[in-house]
């Protein structure tokens, strides 16, 4: 794999939802992006990750 690489590399796909989510949530203090990044992240399920992994071409988990 390249040096970098986002295209290759499933966190890179996750961090853009996550950054993407957070820009709609609008937090305006510290406490506030707290509480909006752990909501979101229940939103990120094993089924979607596990889609992140086989589009950057991993082989299937399980």
């Amino acid at each position: 794999m390249p040096p970098y690489s986002p295209d290759l590399n499933p966190i890179e796909q996750s961090f853009s939802k996550l950054k993407t989510l957070l820009r709609k949530a609008q937090a305006r203090t510290l406490q506030a992006l707290w509480s909006a990044v752990g909501a979101l992240l229940d939103l990120f399920g094993p089924s979607e990750c596990e889609r992140y992994i086989r589009h950057c071409g991993y082989c299937q988990l399980g």
